[in-house]
């Protein structure tokens, strides 16, 4: 059970956002082959993805313009994220509901920690 699940929290958010990634992708593999489940895999393989990518360009930002523009594709990639895991969660039965339920929490804790770098950005 939890083979994505992480024991300790990640602090560093280039690491975390890595690590939710992968996960997601670990996460989709284990999905049965239907039409929608390959679709929204696509999509959430997507967003997920571009939540790190994004972060990582904030960080090499070459205006502060730049950096919020890059934290505020982030955050919804992040949202993303957590909507087609949601969807996928909800319209199948998962043996590993449980992965699923903790990269809907990831998600939506890496939009609220976006949300917070975008407030103290201002």
């Amino acid at each position: 059970m939890n083979n994505i699940k992480n024991s300790e929290k990640v602090y560093n958010l280039e690491e975390r956002t890595f690590q939710f990634s992968k996960n997601v992708r670990l996460f989709i593999k284990t999905l049965p082959k239907t039409i929608a489940n390959i679709e929204d895999g696509k999509q959430v393989i997507r967003a997920s993805g571009s939540v790190g990518a994004n972060y990582r360009e904030a960080n090499e930002a070459l205006s502060k313009k730049d950096f919020v523009m890059r934290i505020k594709i982030s955050r919804k990639e992040a949202k993303e994220s957590n909507y087609w895991l949601r969807l996928i969660n909800e319209t199948n039965n998962l043996k590993n509901a449980d992965d699923a339920l903790y990269l809907i929490q990831e998600a939506n804790e890496l939009k609220k920690i976006f949300s917070a770098i975008l407030e103290k950005s201002k």
